[in-house]
């Protein structure tokens, strides 16, 4: 199936844009932690003209929908709702931490990934991913926040060895040592648009879209936002 999809991601630090045209994937992607909304945009500009293509072109849009950063998650959905919005196009959320299994994969190959995001207050973002031979990736622990010192003492020796990924692994390694499975580090540390891509294609041939009205994002940590505000809970 051919597909033109625009990916873009500002849940992590990293500030990623990734345009699939068919088998050709152009990218921009930068570590900027504070500067999401200033670089998101340009880099949007910059694919698509480096492809020749409008955002009317494209079949869909999509974009990381978390967990991450509750400020960088809603910004990158804001902003792909209002490229979709105009452009008339409907909207694929994929997993941050099913991206960086994917990233596991394209850089080396992995297929067996356990993700771990530092979601500050001594937690992290977790799940685990195992993929299969269509090229999809089947959830072996769903995502979740939780301490990491508790995803030691619940993990369970297998015979498999589990590629790292993800800046959970290097916030917390005295915590996480202790993990029953065999593990393997990796370059990955954040999602990146070109891996929310990839899985993005998959969603659009099983005909998983939304509208920009249904897009949502998943913070798994959904009422810190408001613990601040009297009278909230």
């Amino acid at each position: 199936m051919s597909a033109k999809i625009l990916a873009l991601d500002t849940a992590t630090e990293n500030c990623s844009v990734a345009l699939l045209v068919n088998d050709k994937v152009y990218v921009r992607s930068e570590v900027a932690p504070r500067d999401h909304t200033k670089k998101v945009l340009p880099m949007v500009d910059e694919v698509l003209q480096e492809a020749g293509l409008t955002l009317t072109d494209l079949d869909a849009l999509a974009f990381g929908r978390g967990p991450g950063s509750f400020t960088g998650v809603r910004i990158g959905i804001g902003i792909a709702q209002g490229l979709a919005f105009g452009a008339d196009l409907p909207m694929i959320g994929v997993s941050t931490l099913a991206a960086m299994a994917q990233g596991a994969y394209r850089i080396h190959g992995a297929e067996q990934v356990a993700t771990a995001i530092d979601a500050r207050m001594s937690e992290v973002y977790w799940a685990r991913y195992v993929r299969q031979e269509d090229g999809s990736w089947l959830v072996r622990d769903e995502e979740c926040v939780t301490p990491p010192l508790l995803v030691a003492q619940n993990s369970e020796a297998d015979a498999l060895s589990w590629y790292r990924a993800g800046t959970g692994w290097q916030a917390y390694s005295a915590e996480l040592e202790g993990i029953a499975f065999a593990t393997q580090p990796s370059e990955v540390l954040f999602p990146d648009a070109q891996d929310i891509v990839q899985l993005a294609k998959f969603e659009l041939q099983k005909g998983n879209t939304v509208s920009v009205e249904e897009a949502s994002p998943v913070y798994l940590r959904d009422t810190v936002a408001w613990k601040k505000l009297p009278g909230r809970e």
